[in-house]
């Protein structure tokens, strides 16, 4: 059973409590909840409204791919889509949310050493937006062996996918 992170990081800060409950929506394993997250945070940036932390990043995703823009105005038939892998579609919002994840990611430098991959990575691609579509295929990779195997995630293949994406070797390995 899901925790609710409301409850689990408690808050004076009415803000931060929303923080929780916008992060609990994205990450919920409702498909619904989840893609509204994403047209909310659009609804509120076009509206000119303050955004949370996580809807700035959102919406800092969505403008750098113009082509889900229209996405994130038919509600309707946006939440209710399916995207098929094997018809050669391509899901919105799982790629939306590996940028999120990969942006995430930097910001903490987990796993540890992504950072420096992404500056190298960087020096190569010239293009942020390239560089994470770079090490997006690296993460969801990882992600699928994951489901595949059942097993934990394992940083060490991530970082190493990562590392042959920026055309070299980590230190130390």
């Amino acid at each position: 059973m899901r925790q609710d992170r409301t409850q689990a990081a408690p808050s004076p800060n009415p803000l931060h409590r929303h923080s929780f409950e916008i992060l609990d929506a994205m990450f919920a394993n409702d498909r619904e909840s989840h893609r509204r997250t994403f047209i909310t945070a659009w609804e509120k940036a076009l509206a000119g409204q303050p955004l949370e932390p996580v809807e700035a990043q959102i919406v800092e995703v969505l403008h750098r791919h113009p082509e889900y823009h229209r996405l994130m105005t038919e509600t309707e038939k946006t939440l209710e889509r399916d995207y098929l892998p094997e018809q050669g579609e391509s899901n919105p919002f799982l790629h939306m949310g590996l940028h999120l994840a990969i942006l995430e990611q930097l910001s903490v430098d987990q796993p540890a050493g992504i950072r420096e991959l992404y500056r190298r990575l960087m020096q190569t691609t010239g293009d942020p937006h390239e560089t994470e579509h770079r090490i997006m295929e690296c993460l969801a990779e990882a992600l699928w062996t994951l489901q595949r195997n059942q097993a934990p995630f394992d940083a060490a293949v991530y970082l190493e996918c990562v590392e042959r994406a920026a055309g070299g070797s980590r230190p130390g390995h």
